[in-house]
């Protein structure tokens, strides 16, 4: 009998484990339709799912079509820093949109959004970059191990 062919039935923690995050989910559920005014659950629900379509439909293909690009483009010995150095770029950026984009930024509190979150974001990526090329440039310095 091969693994593939083996049935394991779940065990009780998993139930236990189960049973605790279907809790928690019903609880913050609970959270959005009592606390409707402050989470507005007709947008919420706009944004999830439109959250979810942006990603299936343009992110995920994004990235799947640049990482075929780099493991067909970069060396094997810098491949791993360029996919690292991408996906750390792809991270920041991300967190970093609603900042740059100035959600948040109330007139009557300058101190809202205090920094220009555009050129940090620059400067995050410029190092990350930096980093990530002296890490190519030292691998592929050093001769071919196999």
């Amino acid at each position: 009998m091969t693994d593939a062919t083996v049935h394991h039935r779940p065990g009780r923690l998993f139930w236990i484990s189960a049973a605790a995050g279907w809790a928690v989910m019903a609880w913050g559920l609970q959270g959005i339709f009592v606390h409707s005014l402050d989470t507005r659950p007709a947008n919420l629900a706009k944004f999830v799912v439109g959250g979810a379509l942006l990603h299936d439909l343009l992110v995920a293909p994004l990235v799947i079509g640049a990482g075929l690009l780099v493991a067909r483009a970069v060396p094997g010995r810098a491949r791993a820093v360029v996919q690292g150095a991408l996906a750390v770029s792809g991270i920041v950026a991300l967190f970093s949109y609603p900042l740059v984009r100035a959600y948040g930024l109330a007139a009557n509190n300058p101190t809202s959004l205090p920094h220009n979150y555009t050129a940090n974001l620059l400067v995050v990526l410029g190092l990350v970059w930096a980093v990530a090329a002296g890490l190519v440039i030292t691998r592929l310095r050093r001769p071919a191990t196999r």
